[in-house]
């Protein structure tokens, strides 16, 4: 976590006056790259509309948008240098820093909380994460957060179940057709595969209490029944997501990208209510993973 006495006292908004310049900072790469996620998630639709905004504010940069299978898929991105950007959870970026893969990572800043989601039909048997012992869920991408944090969630539970990989929308797709029981993703909320799922077959969420073991990487909430329609509100856990950036990335860069989330923050929201949740005051808590110096300046530039 940033050490607040990077901030410091003196002001550092220079770069963000570049953002809106006709040049680019210096430093500006002729490619920029951003890992964002598979079809029917958040990281995708958020990351391709930052993509946009950035195109704007870097002159002369081609910015390139990169879809993957999300938070472990992206960080062994950033590991072998295959992109600048990455949207990853923070579970997945610990345990990545634990196990030294990337080596080295820096935040440009918190994002959106994602909840894991344990969706069934409405007239399932299953209750309760128990329930599914021995049952077919679909438990995300291979490189996914999904996959990730449901492993991380049954192993705790003690629950075996026959993991199958699919993405949101291949999860999504396979609960209608009944070739799986349960749909596991984690990503923000409302996720665009399971809000059109909902709206044709009816659904319910799975409650899930909070254990100790998961640490201080997750929080007990509480999903609303606005969040899809005919859900029900249901107690499960959150993580935060991270706008990672290669420690190498120059300084100007990435205060740019800093100042694009949050001065464009309605323009990537449009249509993507998650980046509503995107805010200076909450941005700079990026938990263990610290900040990259280009980040860090940006937030002392903003600091009151």
């Amino acid at each position: 976590m940033i050490d607040r006495g990077q901030l410091g006292d003196a002001a550092g908004g220079a770069g963000v006056a570049l953002s809106r310049s006709t040049r680019g900072p210096a430093g500006a790469p002729k490619e920029l790259r951003i890992a964002t996620g598979p079809p029917g998630a958040v990281y995708r639709e958020v990351g391709a509309a930052l993509a946009e905004v950035l195109r704007d504010r870097l002159p002369g940069t081609k910015v390139r948008v990169i879809h993957t299978d999300a938070s472990v898929a992206n960080l062994g991105l950033l590991a072998t240098g295959g992109t600048d950007l990455a949207l990853t959870s923070l579970d997945a970026t610990v345990a990545a820093a634990d196990a030294r893969h990337p080596a080295d990572v820096t935040a440009v800043a918190r994002l959106y909380d994602s909840w894991e989601q344990v969706l069934v039909r409405a007239g399932s048997p299953v209750r309760a994460l128990a329930d599914l012992a021995g049952h077919r869920v679909a438990a995300g991408a291979d490189g996914s957060g999904t996959r990730f944090t449901t492993v991380r969630l049954l192993e705790i539970a003690g629950v075996t179940a026959e993991l199958v990989t699919a993405s949101q929308q291949e999860g999504a797709d396979a609960l209608a057709a009944g070739t799986v029981d349960a749909l596991f993703t984690l990503t923000g909320v409302p996720t665009p595969a399971v809000s059109r799922l909902a709206r044709t077959a009816p659904l319910r969420m799975i409650s899930k209490p909070m254990d100790e073991r998961f640490g201080e990487l997750y929080t007990l909430a509480t999903l609303p029944a606005s969040a899809y329609p005919g859900v029900a509100a249901a107690t499960t856990i959150t993580t935060p997501n991270l706008l990672l950036a290669q420690p190498s990335l120059a300084d100007g860069v990435v205060e740019v990208v800093a100042a694009a989330l949050f001065e464009e923050r309605a323009r990537i929201a449009r249509g993507h209510p998650e980046a509503n949740r995107i805010n200076v005051r909450t941005g700079i808590g990026t938990g263990p993973v610290r900040l990259h110096p280009g980040a860090a300046r940006y937030f002392r530039s903003v600091k009151s």
